[in-house]
Parts: C-alpha cells; structure tokens; sequence
C-alpha cells in the first residue's frame, strides 16, 4: 500500500468512530422537542415528608369541602377547640386569621425574631422578670411560672387528634405558607424543620446570665444570644416547662412524619 494512502484511511476511520459515537448518543440521548410542541415541564419538588390524605369513607352525601382560606376561621376554631378545648382556644390564641398566623409563627420561628402582630397565640402575661443585681443578672425563676397556662395546654393535647385535625385542614395550611412567599416550598417539610430546631435548644442549667446593653436584656453567653428566636423561648419558660414541650414536640414530629403519602 503506498504511504500517500495513510492521511486518506485515517479520515475515513475518525469519520466512521464519531459516526458510531453520535448514533450511540441518539439512542440514549430523549428525542428532540416537535417543532410548536412545548416541552414537557419539569417534574415538581418532591417534599420529603409528604402528608397523606385521609381515605374517603362511605356515606350517603360527599364530604363537605373545606372553605377558602379568607373563610376558614370557623372551621379551623372548630377543629382546633376540640383539640384544646373552646375556652382555652379563646383564651390563648389569636384567633383572627388563625391558619396564617400559625404559619408564619411556625415558619419564624427558626429565624432571629418573630414579629408580634402575626403571633398565633397571645402575648404571654406580666413582665420579663429578672433575678441579682447589676453586672450579675439572670433570668428569675419568677419568670418560668408565666408560660404556665401555655404549657399545661401543650401536654393536655392529644397529639394523634391535633395531627387529625391538622392533615383535614392540611391544603389551608399549605396554601398560607405558599402565600408567604415559597411557592414550590411544602409546609410539613417546614414544620418538621422547625421541630428539629427547636428540640436542639440547649438544656440550661439556671441561673441563666443576662447582660442589658441598652433597653432590652440579652443573653451574656454570646451562643445562647445566636439562637433563633425559638430556642430562646424555649429558655425563657425554663427548663421543666421546656422539658415538657420538647416532649410534646417529639410526638407531634411522629405524627407528622408517619402519614406519609405513598411515592409513585
């Protein structure tokens, strides 16, 4: 064979590897969009804790659809009052709006601050009260005996109820977390987030030392003063109170992590 043959063979072998490469490619590679066929959109977030919706039951009439959310304050004050009880939801809760404001309390609760007007429950009563003198600080025990009535209703809750009444009210509460501003978020997957915060607040032994650099108290352990906002009240009540709702806490993320939907 003579040498002027080689350039001529080795083109015609490139050329035949890339054509074996690019039909290789096309089998494996999705077929092309159809000219004026829109392509298919991407498939949506999958949340990782997905709530199951309960199982239509037998009966004689369909099952009365949920208000829009504008409209849903009677529904949500009639399933939550028979969770904790009609006088203690009146006495405790913000009850105006009440899916929102549970919401966004939840969703703020890991942040910095948690802003007062969209508060779900209502103020806790009396003053921050404080124990020692100046350049010695720290919270008084005084104050744990404030957060009292709140606590006791946390562990008279029956948590597989609360959860029943939350999954019924479930596409209300997603629709308000939506409206806050995460479209493709899913509220569960927040909230169980959130219950993971705040069951890793620290358990402080008191006295808790307090410094005040201007009107407001703060924490002297500058990491107590990073914690979000969650953590921190979860401090103030002090640490039987906060015991007891990091108890009621665990169970409530059972709960909510048990009625898992069924991925296709």
């Amino acid at each position: 064979m003579k040498k002027t043959l080689w350039p001529t063979l080795i083109v015609i072998l490139v050329a035949g590897i890339a054509g074996i490469a690019y039909y290789l490619h096309l089998q494996q590679a999705p077929p092309p969009p159809v000219a004026g066929q829109p392509a298919a959109p991407p498939p949506p977030p999958q949340s990782h804790y997905p709530i199951e919706e309960p199982a239509p039951v037998a009966a004689t009439a369909p099952p009365k659809p949920l208000p829009g959310l504008d409209e849903s304050d009677a529904e949500a004050q009639d399933g939550l009052g028979s969770v904790f009880g009609q006088q203690t939801l009146v006495d405790l809760f913000q009850l105006k709006g009440i899916i929102r404001r549970i919401v966004a309390t939840i969703d703020n609760l890991p942040r910095d601050k948690v802003a007062g007007r969209l508060l779900a429950v209502k103020p806790v009563p009396g003053h921050f009260a404080v124990a020692g003198e100046d350049g010695n600080r720290s919270i008084s025990a005084d104050n744990y005996a404030r957060y009292s009535p709140y606590v006791r209703a946390a562990q008279l809750v029956d948590v597989k109820k609360l959860v029943s009444v939350y999954v019924h009210l479930y596409p209300l509460f997603q629709q308000a977390y939506v409206g806050l501003g995460y479209p493709d978020g899913y509220f569960n997957d927040r909230l169980v987030q959130v219950i993971d915060n705040l069951l890793a607040a620290p358990a402080l032994t008191p006295p808790v030392r307090l410094d005040q650099p201007n009107v407001l108290f703060v924490y002297a352990d500058p990491e107590l003063e990073s914690l979000s906002a969650g953590q921190k009240m979860l401090i103030r009540m002090g640490p039987a109170n906060a015991a007891v709702v990091k108890d009621k806490l665990r169970q409530i993320r059972v709960e909510v992590t048990s009625r898992l939907r069924k991925q296709p």
